[in-house]
């Protein structure tokens, strides 16, 4: 079903004319098409509509709803911010630059435009949503407050006195509804906008309802000289009980450039502004106003600040001192002309009005608080209101809101950043306390910050979202610690409530602790001060003791409790202490494995409700020396807790409870005793010898131990206890006491063979008592099992051990470094044997020397000081390195310099041993660099240079430079070759070669390199390649002759299968072999991060053009980068491409030849196209490109779409490819290759022979039709001669009578003037006989019934009452006529009535001629608008028949409005009638057809 019940303004525009002629099925699919967008989508708390522009927020009183006008929308919200209505204003067709039309033509210029919404205000009198928007000069429309979509005014025809909206985006409109005795009024201000704006008031007050709404007819409005020259831009309105205030930035007159900022005062019920007086704002010198709010008592204004207004002020001016700074400036002006006690000119009437200041009684003020005609308006005060900043801001401020609540100020900002500060206002000094961000970053927040009506949240509107926001988040702040820690002044913690209320919401707020604010002056949450014992024995109860100050007092009949975790405890209460009782063991947790103690909460409840909490522990003595092993004595004293050690029984106990007769040492926490703390615990204090234990010797050890009277009297056994790898080793042991209570304590000789993979091993030792009774180690006992074999394999290394070791090199049996007893005494070697040379590196070395030359071997001495002069090379001295030297096994020594060819061995020579001679002999040779290949490169680096000579593998250390910076060689260096990558430079230019072999160096002097400017690529195509590559892609560029290895190269994101299948390993500098050319890059290598990079190498054609093949990728990657590697230089292909990025196609796919499968041959005729059929054909590849072969031959390519290739064949079939066979039919497609099956050619038939008989049937078939055809044309010619002559004798019967009729009417003029000059001459004497008005009315308004037909009768007796109520009645219908809607409605209902006649229209168009006499303004005015919809109406018929007959109401009105004008001008006396300018007189008002005009 279709409704139209809301006609949006794009509807209107564009459906008005057609709406005639479109069927009803047409208009409802026209709607359905136009119909707005889906509903947006709405969170719990936010607002937003995708693609649209947010302007303006409205909030109904009492209902809570919000109205959001937008960019050609307006939505209708829920307190909660869910939808609820929706309407479209826009986009419409219009232009500022025209006044509103009906018709485009109107305004050439016009096009559609945005409406964005201007003002949003709520009439709660009249339940209307008051909107105006930018288009049609700002004029506004009223709807509906329960459904936005219900328009109930929208002006049709609006003149320049409803124009109400700045018609020009970031102009601002503000407005007040003010609500009167018996009406409401509209207070609207607004900026300069538009070359039509220039008449529109600045300040206006505006109708609401009337005949005319948002008209400012016979109201007050701003009158203003020239707008232009104050250039007024509004920032808020505002209204109180009395008056209403606007406040804006201006400039004075034309001579004052500098921009002030005012606040203005109108009272409310001054409909004519004749108390309008606006004062100066200062914000102690800040920058222009730019959001303001009206507060109780407060004005709240933020100001720019900061170089370039980037920061932000706020000012409070009170409302005493701005009322008295206004009548200071009106009583000026209207009692002293302005000027002030001082004589200065203190007020002033301004913007370029008439008006001036006067001397008036010093009464008038009082007798005229809201003006009159008489008195001087609009005033302006000279002298500003100055007010000191409250607080600063580091951006700029462009809303303000504040709230009254529990007798503080709080202040709401919003930034132009989108973030929303609150500030606790208090004395001179404001305070951010909290800011969030609730807007996108950079979107600013609007002006319009709305509180809702418990003053509870507060609505925030961006361009493109709002949000409901709590004004105070109390519940949001779970514990007392962070409620006070916000420092919001709306929030407290109810202490016997438990939460973060606001003041109201605490019960006991009055009560003293009970509601705890932030800013209250020593304002703490109640804590547990202290706890006494702090921790109990869990294996009994006590009594615990809380100390809570600021407790708050409870009622007789209420309790505070302990909770110990789950377990309650009723609580003693005694001023700030309470006491309370420990659950028993068995209510008590479990200790949590690992630990002696548990820690549960304890809390001192009021109902369910925690006032204070702490946590308390329960301990475990007996867990601790489970917990330490190796000193459970010292951990049981040593601890926090209070428990003591029994050394005997070997027990950690709480308070006394060791067994009688037993010594106890007493825990740390004791004071009163002596032998308490780890220091009087049974201990081992360390070892008494060494500790270091040779393997496979029988050993003693013997460690210190202390405090063992406790053990007096007992029998004492001990035991040695070692944990070797694997196993743990216990010896038997004695005890020696000593002086005091120290001792020493033997462990009987032991040989240790652990098995060892190192050369020492720490094993931990500690004593026990009897078998498990362990002594407390006093720190962590270690002894260290040695092997004199393990990392000493030769004689050198042995003698090189630690001295402390006692290590020997034994030559007994297989020698070998042994612990010195374990050797017997002939077989020990105190002299080495002759150092052994194994390797040396490198071999050759430059002759200037200084190359180092690493040596390996064994027996390379005991230490550097055995090798420091003790090696030569080529019999030339070579000196070691002190830092590189390693014992026995490397030496390190830089070559002396010897001459060019010089060979010979390495000899290492010990003091008086044999010398070692190298097998290997090392060899002086002189490097010399040759060529360069290439001689150039460009400036970025990457550059492959070769550098090309003899000897060049010279030492191991090489290195290579170009003009100074390096150039890293790639391995490895050849004996003629070296091949390293250039480093970028900072400028071109030529650089020399340098090469470096050890201290050596090699210029090459006759062919530098020279760098060149980098090569620049400027167009890239094609875009788009199949994933199977291969497409030839033209590069083009100026210095590509310069890149030796051009590489085009993809990064991909693959999945784990592509990378399994395509990806090898990153081998970014793979290894050369010398002599071998360079390799390919590989076509896909493995990056990190999960990428993949594929690559193809590139030819440079020219220094302006590269050939590249696009690389093929894998089928399920996702593209990620294309760009050129051009040596160092990376060029992304869309740079390359002017912005035009690569794009990888999925392979075409192509169906076979041969429905009947690929292996079976297509049959081709010849002469035929063959068309292969497939699917994305030409997504990644063009015509050209594509090469279709069958066999040897190609066949030609005609045309190619997504879905279809056709091709040429060649014309005799091909020889196969493989020359067996029928020919393959193939499609190449870059790297896509498409084997499509066999082609089989067909022999062409031979032409078979015409039958004699079917040519003559031909022939006579060919005869017959011929005379047929002659037959036709004659009988054709034959009628049209007959119709011509029929013609021309119609033409000569239409002259005659013509000719007939003319004559007759020329002769019935005649007679016709003869009469009327006859009538003339008789009534030159009496004149022409003329009628009074009303019977000339009566006779022209309805003819033939000579009078009035409904003329009231006289009234009968009785009948007064009657007449009374039927005058009632005329003058409603009077009321009703006077409305120009209601009285084009009832045209218009009353005309589509299908019993309204001819008679019926006529009598109604004179009744409403008579009714309407009076004011025949309004009467003109409701005949324009009926001839206009008249003339539309006639446009799509035929215009001919208008106002031919009197078919319409609008007919018959203009009849009568004629001769009511032409009444005045029947006075014709002297003049023939034919002479006169108008009708003939009164008498021949009666209007008749004439027979014929000349």
């Amino acid at each position: 079903m279709c409704h139209a019940t809301h006609e949006t303004p794009l509807l209107h525009h564009f459906m008005a004319p057609v709406m005639a002629r479109w069927p009803p099925f047409g208009l409802c699919l026209l709607l359905l098409l136009l119909s707005p967008p889906p509903l947006p989508l709405t969170g719990a708390h936010r607002f937003s509509a995708p693609n649209t522009t947010l302007n303006h927020l409205a909030l109904a009183p009492g209902r809570g709803t919000l109205y959001v006008g937008a960019v050609n929308r307006l939505f209708q919200l829920s307190p909660e911010l869910q939808l609820e209505a929706m309407a479209v204003t826009g986009p419409v067709i219009d232009s500022p630059d025209c006044v509103p039309f009906r018709d485009p033509a109107e305004c050439p210029q016009a096009q559609l435009t945005d409406n964005a919404n201007q003002l949003l205000l709520v009439s709660s009198r009249a339940q209307e949503l008051v909107a105006c928007g930018q288009v049609r000069q700002g004029v506004c429309e009223t709807r509906r407050l329960g459904d936005v979509a219900e328009v109930l005014y929208q002006a049709e025809d609006p003149g320049d006195g409803q124009f109400v909206a700045a018609n020009t985006p970031g102009v601002a409109t503000v407005g007040l509804v003010v609500p009167l005795p018996g009406q409401d009024l509209l207070l609207v201000a607004r900026g300069l906008a538009g070359k039509l704006s220039a008449g529109v008031p600045p300040l206006a007050i505006r109708q609401l309802a009337g005949p005319q709404p948002f008209s400012s007819e016979g109201l007050g409005r701003l009158v203003v000289g020239d707008f232009s020259d104050y250039n007024n831009s509004y920032v808020g309105a505002f209204a109180d009980t009395r008056s209403a205030y606007f406040v804006f930035r201006r400039r004075g007159a034309r001579a004052q450039a500098e921009y002030r900022s005012y606040v203005a005062r109108v009272c409310l019920g001054d409909t004519n502004l004749y108390s309008y007086v606006e004062v100066p704002l200062d914000c102690q010198g800040q920058g222009l106003i730019q959001a303001a709010f009206l507060a109780p008592g407060t004005l709240l204004g933020a100001f720019a600040a900061g170089p370039g207004g980037t920061q932000a002020a706020l000012c409070a001016f009170p409302m005493a001192e701005l009322g008295a700074s206004m009548e200071q400036a009106r009583r000026l002006c209207y009692t002293a002309g302005g000027r002030g006690p001082s004589g200065a000119e203190e007020a002033t009437v301004e913007y370029g009005v008439t008006s001036r200041c006067v001397t008036l009684p010093l009464d008038s003020p009082e007798s005229y608080p809201c003006g009159d005609e008489h008195t001087p308006s609009p005033i302006a005060g000279r002298q500003p209101l100055e007010a000191q900043p409250l607080l600063k801001l580091g951006q700029p401020v462009s809303a303000v809101a504040a709230l009254q609540a529990d007798g503080h100020m709080i202040a709401f900002l919003g930034d132009t950043q989108g973030q929303l500060h609150k500030v606790f206002l208090h004395g001179s000094q404001g305070q951010v306390y909290h800011s969030q961000q609730v807007g996108p970053p950079g979107s600013a927040i609007s002006p319009d910050l709305l509180l809702d009506s418990s003053d509870s949240h507060l609505y925030v509107l961006t361009a493109h979202q709002v949000d409901r926001i709590p004004v105070a988040a109390c519940p949001q702040f779970p514990d007392c610690a962070s409620c006070l820690r916000a420092q919001d002044p709306l929030c407290g913690w109810c202490v016997l409530q438990g939460r973060c209320t606001r003041k109201g919401q605490c019960r006991r707020a009055g009560q003293p602790n009970q509601w705890l604010w932030s800013y209250e002056e020593d304002s703490h949450c109640l804590h547990i001060q202290s706890l006494l014992p702090s921790h109990h024995p869990r294996q009994e109860q006590g009594q615990v003791t809380l100390s809570v100050p600021r407790l708050p007092i409870l009622d007789a009949d209420e309790y505070f409790h302990c909770a110990f975790g789950d377990y309650d405890s009723l609580a003693h209460v005694e001023g700030p202490y309470v006491a309370c009782v420990t659950p028993p063991q068995d209510q008590v947790p479990l200790n949590p494995p690992g630990t002696e103690h548990v820690t549960v909460p304890l809390a001192l409840m009021f109902e369910d409700v925690a006032v204070a909490a702490t946590n308390f522990s329960f301990y475990d003595c007996s867990a601790i020396q489970a917990l330490e092993a190796a000193a459970p004595c010292r951990a049981c004293v040593g601890s926090i807790w209070r428990c003591h050690w029994c050394p005997q029984s070997s027990h950690c106990v709480y308070g006394e409870h060791c067994p009688e007769g037993e010594r106890t040492v007493y825990s740390t926490q004791e004071v009163d005793v002596q032998v308490r703390g780890p220091g009087a615990c049974p201990q081992v204090e360390g070892l008494a010898g060494p500790h270091l234990v040779p393997v496979g010797w029988e050993s003693h050890l013997a460690l210190r131990v202390r405090n063992l009277q406790h053990f007096r009297g007992l029998p004492a056994s001990f035991h040695c206890w070692l944990e070797l790898p694997g196993e743990l080793r216990g010896l038997p042991a004695t005890l020696e006491e000593t002086a005091g209570d120290s001792g020493l304590i033997h462990c009987q000789a032991h040989q240790f063979y652990p098995s060892m993979s190192q050369r020492e091993l720490p094993v931990p030792i500690y004593v026990t008592q009897g078998e498990a009774q362990r002594l407390d180690n006093a720190h962590a006992l270690y002894v260290i099992l040695y092997d004199c074999a393990m990392g000493h394999p030769d004689c050198s290394h042995c003698q090189a051990a630690n001295r402390s070791l006692g290590c020997l090199w034994c030559a007994d049996g297989q020698p070998a470094c042994r612990y010195g007893p374990l050797c017997p005494p002939g077989a020990v070697e105190l002299l080495c044997p002759a150092p052994s040379i194994d390797a040396v590196e490198p071999l050759t070395g430059p002759p200037e020397g200084g190359l180092a030359l690493t040596i390996l071997g064994s027996n390379l001495g005991r230490a550097f000081a055995d090798v420091q002069y003790a090696v030569s090379v080529a019999s030339r001295p070579c000196s070691p390195e002190p830092s590189l030297y390693r014992t026995s096994a490397r030496i390190v020594c830089v070559t002396s310099p010897a001459p060019n060819g010089t060979t010979g061995p390495v000899q290492v020579a010990i003091k008086s041993q044999p010398p070692g001679i190298s097998s290997q002999h090392f060899t002086y040779q002189d490097p010399v660099l040759l060529s360069l290949s290439p001689h150039w490169g460009p400036q970025a680096g990457g550059t492959q240079l070769t550098i090309r000579g003899q000897h060049l593998q010279t030492g191991g250390n090489t290195s290579a430079f170009v003009g100074g910076q390096p150039c890293p060689i790639l391995e490895p260096v050849c004996p003629e070759a070296i091949v390293c990558r250039t480093r970028p430079q900072a400028v071109p230019g030529e650089a020399a070669v340098l090469v470096v072999f050890g201290h050596a160096q090699r210029t090459l002097l006759t062919s530098p390199f020279r760098y060149t400017a980098n090569p620049r690529l400027v167009a890239a195509e094609p875009s788009a390649s199949f994933r199977g590559g291969g497409r030839l892609i033209r590069v083009r560029g100026t210095g590509l002759d310069v890149v030796q290895r051009p590489l085009l190269s993809v990064w991909l994101e693959a999945d784990t299968e592509a990378q399994a299948s395509r990806a090898q390993p990153r081998d970014p500098e793979p290894r050369r072999s010398c002599g071998a050319p360079a390799a390919d890059p590989q076509a896909c290598i493995q990056l990190g991060g999960g990428l993949l990079q594929c690559s193809t190498v590139c030819s440079v054609n020219s220094s302006s053009l590269l050939l590249c093949w696009s690389p093929a990728v894998p089928d399920r990657a996702r593209l990620q980068r294309v760009f050129f590697t051009l040596d160092n230089v990376q060029v992304d292909f869309a740079s390359a491409s002017g912005g035009q990025g690569f794009l990888y196609q999925p392979n075409p796919r192509l169906a076979p030849l041969s429905h009947e499968g690929p292996s079976r041959p297509y049959r081709l005729k010849p002469g035929h196209i063959l068309d292969v059929e497939g699917e994305g054909l030409n997504l990644g590849i063009s015509k050209e490109e594509v090469r279709v072969h069958i066999g040897r031959s190609e066949c030609l390519v005609k045309t190619l779409t997504r879905t279809h290739l056709y091709c040429e064949p060649p014309a005799h079939a091909p020889q196969p490819a493989d020359g067996s066979g029928l020919p393959q039919f193939v499609v190449q497609m870059g790297n896509v290759r498409l084997a499509l099956g066999p082609v089989q050619y067909e022999a062409e038939p031979p032409l078979s022979a015409f039958p004699m008989e079917a040519q003559a049937g031909l022939g006579m078939g060919a005869a017959v039709l011929i005379a047929a055809v002659l037959l036709l044309t004659l009988m054709y010619r034959h009628k049209s001669k007959q119709a011509l002559r029929d013609y021309q004798k119609v033409l000569l019967q239409l002259e005659s009578l013509e000719t007939g009729v003319g004559d007759q009417c020329r002769k019935e003029f005649t007679d016709l003037m003869t009469e009327m000059t006859d009538l003339s001459s008789d009534l030159e004497a009496s004149g022409i006989p003329f009628l009074d008005y009303r019977t000339y009315a009566e006779r022209a308004f309805f003819p033939g019934h000579g009078g009035c037909p409904l003329q009231p009768k006289p009234e009968g007796p009785g009948e007064d009452g009657r007449c009374t109520t039927v005058h009632q009645g005329l003058t409603q219908l009077s009321n009703l006529l006077n409305s120009k809607l209601f009285l084009l409605t009832l045209i218009h209902t009353l005309e589509e009535q299908p019993s309204f006649s001819q008679r019926d229209r006529c009598h109604v168009a004179s009744l409403l001629s008579l009714a309407l006499h009076g004011k025949l303004e309004y009467l003109t005015d409701i005949m324009r608008t009926l001839l206009g919809d008249l003339a539309a109406h006639y446009v799509h018929r035929n215009p001919k028949l208008m106002l031919r007959r009197t078919e319409t109401m609008v007919e018959k009105l203009l009849t009568n409005w004629l001769s009511i004008c032409l009444y005045a001008f029947l006075r014709c006396r002297r003049w023939p009638v034919s002479h006169c300018t108008c009708s003939s007189g009164p008498s021949s008002t009666k209007w008749t057809k004439a027979p014929w005009t000349p």
